[in-house]
């Protein structure tokens, strides 16, 4: 079994989790992803779900690659300020800024450090973002943490579509954001901006003999009549972004001011 990671906390096969049964160190081998405590959602996303409206060739070579595993992020904050970094930057990018971040502020737990609370974000001085080349994600992840603090109870009880439209009343973040930290919080894939750069890329690569469009609209719309449902897109979506392996994310998104 292969596991999706895209997330960039994933270092090495190796990940850590805040829950609330404390830091879970998350590790993944063939056999799925194992956890040093309970808390964390692994999700399995299967082939065999996909109906005969994935064009056959598709469908017959994610099958051939099998099932994907993938662990949800449980915080909800750090869902959101992971869409965020990841917004604009390529891949490795994204990987480093965000493995930095954490390795110079995270939480320091038995097995290494997690992502910072938003409670730190807020009270670092603006040279701490400078100095780490973060000076461009300051002000939407300043944003983003007193929304979280102001909301995050809230916003945790709302269905996973209506999460998208509430994120997108945070400054500085827009239905790419919105949608890509849904879907890591929730492991619904439907809800993740499917034609973005991310799925057109492995699609493109993985098989160019495919008919589709170049286009982010045309391409998702596309995307979305191969698909009998929300729950088979999520699928549809999840495998396809596992081909990228480490850097199954977006390229070059854009999110409006």
């Amino acid at each position: 079994m292969r596991t999706l990671c895209e997330h960039p906390a994933w270092n090495n096969g190796r990940r850590l989790v805040r829950t609330a049964n404390g830091v879970s160190l998350a590790s993944a081998s063939a056999a799925g992803i194992e956890l040093s405590k309970p808390g964390p959602v692994i999700d399995i996303y299967e082939p065999a779900e996909l109906s005969d409206r994935v064009p056959e060739l598709l469908r017959r070579r994610l099958e051939y690659r099998g099932r994907v595993a993938r662990m949800r992020t449980p915080d909800l904050w750090e869902a959101i300020a992971t869409a965020i970094i990841r917004q604009v930057i390529r891949a490795d990018q994204a990987r480093l800024m965000y493995q930095r971040f954490t390795s110079a502020y995270g939480e320091i737990a038995e097995v290494g450090r997690v992502f910072p609370a938003p409670e730190l974000v807020l009270a670092l001085d603006d040279e701490v973002f400078t100095e780490l080349g973060m000076a461009f994600k300051r002000d939407p992840l300043r944003a983003a943490a007193q929304a979280v603090l102001d909301h995050g109870e809230e916003w945790e009880q709302l269905p996973p579509a209506d999460l998208v439209t509430e994120l997108q009343a945070v400054p500085r973040i827009g239905p790419w954001t919105a949608g890509a930290a849904t879907a890591d919080l929730t492991g619904d894939f439907s809800l993740y901006p499917h034609g973005d750069m991310a799925v057109r890329k492995y699609t493109r690569q993985t098989f160019p003999d495919l008919d589709l469009p170049d286009q982010e609209a045309a391409f998702a719309a596309c995307w979305s009549a191969y698909c009998d449902s929300s729950s088979e897109l999520s699928v549809l979506t999840a495998l396809t972004l596992a081909l990228g392996g480490d850097r199954a994310q977006s390229l070059d998104q854009n999110e409006p001011s």
